[in-house]
């Protein structure tokens, strides 16, 4: 199904107005309901008020609270299925200031075990140099970017933590994208060689002439099996129903069955910088 970004800022607001009208359709209050539920009643209200994002199953905890027909509690289904995914338009984030997304991804990070990349066209900020992150901001307001790229640059120590897992998969594509110029980019996989020996780091790359079955390919990115995100030219779709989740887990699982790791994802790089020195 196709979601629009305007259905999606809608659905929460829908969602939380749907779920407070069958309250007062069955007669019941905050509290009573909450009593049902096995919920406080402040989270009740923070759900109805749209403060609070609940969960699949919150939601159905609460129509069966509410004693909801099968055909109701399907409708309001599908509207808090939509409500758990959310749309952050580029415009409204730089708007916002880069800086603000910079932080909210350093908190994901933070409070992330296992972390898995899909990088279809470009290195993320997270392996890149200095000169790769300056160029992947160019666009972004002049007074933005030099906080923008220390705070970039500063994300990266994350990758140090050993209580921490990541596996990064990148196309050829991604790794040899021409954002600076060809002695830059040699550097930048130079460092993408040295990352990979990491013990608590496995990068995989998918040459150019691999074939696989699968559709429309994205960047993508899983933190643990609880949130995703998937990167759109325009913005990003955050993901935090568990079955989209999972759906996104399978993709990258049949994506590194198709990847390099190791020495001979190293030998690939190690060739793709020499042509870039050439």
């Amino acid at each position: 199904m196709a979601i629009e970004p305007d259905e999606l800022d809608r659905s929460g607001r829908e969602l939380a107005a749907v779920l407070q009208r069958l309250r007062k359709q069955a007669g019941l209050s905050g509290a009573r309901l909450a009593a049902r539920c096995n919920m406080s009643q402040s989270k009740i209200s923070r759900i109805e008020g749209n403060k609070g994002r609940p969960s699949l199953l919150d939601v159905e905890q609460l129509l069966r609270g509410l004693g909801a027909s099968p055909a109701v509690s399907a409708e309001v289904m599908a509207i808090a299925r939509i409500a758990q995914t959310e749309w952050q338009d580029g415009r409204t984030l730089r708007r916002k200031g880069i800086d603000k997304k910079q932080l909210q991804l350093s908190g994901l990070e933070a409070s992330t075990t296992t972390f898995r990349y899909f990088l279809l066209s470009m290195i993320t900020g997270l392996l890149a140099t200095p000169e790769y992150v300056r160029a992947s901001l160019a666009q972004a307001p002049p007074e933005q970017q030099a906080k923008a790229v220390a705070m970039k640059l500063d994300r990266q120590r994350v990758l140090f933590d050993r209580s921490k897992q990541f596996t990064f998969i990148l196309t050829e594509q991604a790794v040899r994208y021409p954002l600076v110029p060809p002695t830059e980019l040699a550097m930048q996989i130079d460092r993408l060689v040295s990352i990979a020996h990491q013990p608590n780091i496995r990068l995989g790359v998918i040459p150019m002439g691999v074939h696989f079955a699968s559709g429309a390919l994205n960047t993508f990115t899983i933190y643990d099996e609880s949130l995703a995100t998937a990167e759109l030219d325009l913005g990003a779709i955050v993901f935090r129903d568990s079955r989209d989740v999972q759906d996104l887990v399978r993709r990258f699982t049949v994506y590194a069955e198709h990847a390099l790791f190791g020495e001979r994802a190293r030998e690939h790089l190690a060739e793709w910088a020499d042509h870039c020195r050439r």
